[in-house]
């Protein structure tokens, strides 16, 4: 299905995760998809060895019927941000998506047990680096991404920015504290940025709107949880694709009426009910509950 054909998206943090999933989506639908991020195959890998390049992104873009274009971008560097939306404008003429997935937590983290031990130490124990990793390189990331792709957008009259979140429970936004300081204050940045966001933008006709996904089968989470035991723990059974949030912004982006969601912040898993996807293995999987 072509739904976006001629439609051209940048995607932020593309080269594994919900990155992934989303630039894969579009390019299903036939979008033109800028995969974006940092990891490219002749570059330094991630400390954790993460798997997953831009290139390989793109190549699998191209590959569902869309166009994928890789471009190394550095997100918390203004310049590289810059030069990939110059980029796009000289190119396209146009931009209809940008899609807000960097995510730099595992940036502080060489492993799973580090990561794990990070959780349970108190917030004056914790390595203050972690505030450059997830509010840099991730609430500033979004920033200076929005920042640049919105006045193409504006010019145009329309345009679409999503932002992913995590820790939501309930639609008003708000969750229990989740047990990690600077992680649970990044993604309340994310999602009090993105309503503040839309409101400014609304009278452009751009629409600005924050998705909540289930427990997603990234990359990580498929190299960290080896043993049943972990799977079990993590409630592995109730996870979903990172591609079940690609096809909810591909809706999104393929909906006329969009502007009448913007500001809000919307679970995956009523999207797929509202606009009829599903996940990759053809479940229509609910808001993720760990305590179910």
């Amino acid at each position: 299905m072509e739904k976006l054909k001629g439609r051209v998206a940048v995607v932020a943090g593309a080269s594994r995760g919900a990155g992934r999933g989303i630039a894969l989506a579009l390019g299903e639908a036939g979008a033109t998809v800028y995969v974006t991020g940092r990891t490219t195959r002749s570059g330094p890998k991630p400390s954790d060895g993460a798997p997953g390049t831009i290139d390989d992104t793109a190549e699998e873009v191209t590959d569902r019927g869309g166009v994928g274009i890789p471009v190394r971008v550095d997100y918390t560097v203004e310049a590289d941000v810059a030069a990939v939306f110059e980029r796009v404008e000289r190119e396209q003429g146009r931009l209809d998506v940008l899609a807000n997935a960097v995510w730099g937590a595992s940036d502080a983290h060489t492993s799973f047990e580090e990561w794990q031990a990070d959780w349970r130490r108190p917030f004056w124990e914790s390595a203050l680096g972690g505030w450059k990793h997830m509010m840099t390189g991730g609430a500033f990331a979004y920033l200076v991404a929005s920042c640049h792709a919105a006045p193409l957008m504006a010019a145009q009259g329309h345009g679409l920015i999503v932002g992913v979140t995590d820790g939501v429970m309930d639609d008003t936004g708000t969750s229990d504290y989740q047990g990690q300081l600077i992680w649970d204050l990044a993604h309340h940045c994310v999602n009090r940025m993105l309503l503040g966001m839309s409101v400014e933008a609304k009278p452009h006709n751009i629409a600005v709107i924050t998705l909540m996904p289930g427990f997603m089968q990234t990359e990580r989470v498929l190299m960290y949880l080896k043993t049943e035991a972990l799977k079990k723990r993590f409630r592995f059974d109730k996870s979903e694709s990172t591609q079940y949030l690609g096809r909810a912004v591909a809706a999104l982006a393929a909906d006329p009426d969009v502007m009448e969601k913007t500001g809000k912040l919307l679970f995956v898993a009523d999207l797929a009910q509202e606009y009829g996807f599903t996940d990759v293995d053809g479940r229509l999987i609910p808001r993720f509950n760990p305590f179910d």
